[in-house]
């Protein structure tokens, strides 16, 4: 009798690891099913109806008159339709966006995020110029085609015996950066309105 109880212990001890590994799948497998029918799509929803929730989420997010979709930089808008925002589909004034990107094209172009409205200029030296170089970073702060819409912020590096250490800019040279912005964004408000 104590030998098959020794064989029962030592049997149920070498099957406890196995144990241990299937006992919580079974338990994430049975939390898996649920109930069926509530993974049947109901034929009747309102999903295709006028009133539907993705038909209110459409009009609440769209521009006036917009049939849905992503708008780039105002397309396919009725003349006279937009305002100061300047498009539908960007996060940020879509004549302040392009403003910038125009105003900073000298520059090689690092990054860009037209929904946060950030743009990340790479490192570059003015021609003839190999000791100092320039690197820009914008931010295009909201819908409206306003006069604090737009901030940049200039980093300027020489080089050093070490290499490249970091400059003081002038407050100056962002100040000219952004009224160049400005006055390129009224440019192209302007221009939209005249077509």
């Amino acid at each position: 009798m104590r030998y098959t109880a020794i064989m029962m212990t030592a049997r149920l001890c070498s099957l406890a690891p196995r144990i241990a590994l299937l006992l919580p799948l079974g338990l994430l497998m049975a939390g898996c099913g649920g109930d069926a029918s509530s993974q049947v799509r109901e034929v009747g929803r309102d999903e295709y109806n006028s009133d539907s929730r993705r038909d209110r989420l459409l009009r609440a997010t769209s521009p006036e008159g917009s049939t849905g979709g992503i708008t780039i930089l105002g397309g396919g808008a009725e003349k006279g339709q937009e305002d100061n925002r300047g498009g539908g589909g960007l996060g940020v004034n879509a004549f302040l966006w392009r403003a910038t990107l125009d105003t900073l094209s000298f520059m090689p172009l690092a990054s860009a995020d037209p929904f946060g409205g950030v743009i990340i200029t790479d490192w570059h030296a003015p021609g003839g110029v190999s000791n100092e170089r320039f690197k820009a970073t914008a931010y295009v702060l909201g819908r409206q085609l306003r006069s604090d819409g737009v901030r940049i912020s200039v980093f300027r590096q020489v080089r050093g015996a070490g290499g490249w250490v970091d400059a003081p800019v002038s407050t100056a040279t962002a100040a000219e950066l952004e009224d160049k912005v400005l006055t390129r964004a009224r440019e192209l408000r302007s221009q939209s309105a005249g077509r």
